[in-house]
């Protein structure tokens, strides 16, 4: 029977992770500090020890240490909380088996603790190798708080419910339409969804649909045979055969011309495609995910896009929030760019001055995630000590709107957003739809803002 060593100061949270266990055939002991835990391991060798890495009474990192010296072949699964990602990928450094985040659930532990055992007898196995002591985001396993390389779950309610939104829809095979505003991350919760899906091993393709002329779509699309238009100098495998038992992503799929959405239409219809100069046609499984900034309704009103696309495509819709919307997490995925940032540029920024975080606050970010990413990067390039300091800003996020700093001290974020949102409309003559591309928000997104504020206009 393996047995496992929970460490965890939360005595009920740790009991009751106890009794699941050894309910599920474990030999379970648990330690409620790291010197009870110490001695546990110290007096016997465990398959698997569950730590968390804040102890009030010690260093997690170092009882990760302590472990591994005791018994190498021990595998160890660190618990965190959300906004320690940068603890974690030390403690995979440091030889952590894998990490978890809080709140969890049983079945994910389960996951986790079945992998570890199963590869007990190899030592250096980890479930997210670190070669070179070096390790960034997309190292970090499916069931930790990573949902891929470019994000991370975020805690607050518009982050919790976008999480609840992907789990509950990817292992069926219903096509998603995901909308959101440009930067909000619409390719990577599509590759949320592939990997938590039952096509996880097979391929995911990610098309452009607003980079592809409609004259070269149907090849893009369904591949051609050599010699079938000037150009074809062999032949080519199209998109639907290469995410064949997978998922196809198509993004921006309102820019598609009429001609192009039929052939669309027909092929998730039919199930079946037919390479560009070809006779046979060919059969494909594969689950479609669409994503666009617009409004595909307004586009269907205006007969710029087909209604029965449209609902063939819209079998579970998913909207992004806006950074702004779910702006409790600022921290988060600034600090989660900050690793990425130090990893791809081979820095050792170990974080941002308090009026960084000043200015991060205030800051509009119309681009939502990607800005504050790029934000971030630039940063960490231009920083030589430990610290982000302001001026590796640039100027638009210190002086958003042009504001004297006077100013941006005096308005709250809900102010400034509801001075920015005035200035828009009185700019555009109060033309909702040319104040709301302004913004560079969605007219749906004004409207709720409008509201919000209570605008009488």
């Amino acid at each position: 029977m393996p047995n496992i060593l929970i460490i965890d100061d939360d005595t009920a949270f740790c009991q009751m992770l106890q009794k699941f266990l050894a309910k599920k055939g474990y030999d379970v002991v648990a330690g409620f500090s790291a010197p009870d835990g110490k001695r546990e391991f110290n007096a016997q060798n465990f398959d698997v020890i569950l730590t968390d890495l804040r102890l009030p009474d010690y260093d997690g990192i170092q009882l990760l240490s302590d472990i591994k010296s005791s018994n190498p072949s021990t595998a160890v699964i660190v618990m965190t909380g959300y906004a320690e990602v940068g603890s974690a990928v030390q403690a995979m450094k440091k030889g952590a088996f894998d990490y978890i985040s809080k709140p969890f659930t049983p079945e994910n532990i389960v996951a986790i603790i079945e992998k570890a055992i199963k590869n007990k007898d190899n030592p250096t196995y980890r479930a997210n190798p670190v070669e070179n002591d070096s390790i960034s985001q997309k190292d970090i396993g499916p069931n930790t708080q990573s949902t891929s390389e470019n994000t991370v779950k975020g805690t607050s309610t518009a982050s919790k419910q976008l999480e609840e939104y992907v789990m509950l829809v990817a292992p069926t095979d219903m096509s998603v339409l995901i909308t959101g505003e440009s930067g909000t991350g619409k390719e990577v919760t599509a590759r949320a969804i592939h990997d938590n899906s039952n096509r996880k091993n097979f391929n995911f393709v990610a098309v452009d649909c607003g980079s592809i002329p409609k004259e070269l779509a149907a090849s893009e699309f369904f591949g051609h045979i050599k010699g079938s238009f000037t150009g074809a100098v062999e032949d080519k495998i199209g998109n639907f055969e290469a995410a064949n038992g997978g998922t196809l992503f198509l993004d921006e799929v309102g820019n598609l011309s009429y001609e192009n959405q039929i052939q669309l239409l027909r092929a998730l219809q039919e199930r079946k495609i037919k390479r560009v100069g070809a006779t046979k046609e060919i059969k494909v499984d594969v689950r479609i995910i669409t994503a666009t900034n617009e409004d595909l309704l307004v586009a269907v009103e205006n007969g710029l896009f087909r209604e029965d696309l449209y609902h063939r495509l819209n079998e579970f819709l998913i909207h992004i929030p806006s950074l702004e919307d779910r702006f409790e997490d600022l921290q988060l995925f600034a600090e989660h760019f900050l690793i990425k940032s130090n990893n791809n540029l081979n820095k050792k920024v170990q974080g941002f001055s308090e009026e960084v975080w000043e200015a991060f606050r205030r800051y509009h970010w119309p681009g939502n995630l990607r800005e504050l990413q790029n934000v971030v990067k630039r940063a960490v390039l231009l920083t030589t000590s430990d610290e982000v300091q302001s001026d590796a800003l640039p100027k638009e996020v210190l002086q958003p709107g042009q504001s004297s700093s006077a100013t941006l001290h005096k308005f709250s974020k809900s102010e400034f957003e509801k001075e920015q949102i005035i200035k828009a409309l009185q700019k555009t003559n109060y033309n909702k739809s040319k104040a709301a591309k302004l913004l560079q928000v969605t007219r749906k997104t004004l409207y709720n803002r409008i509201n919000h504020y209570n605008l009488d206009l």
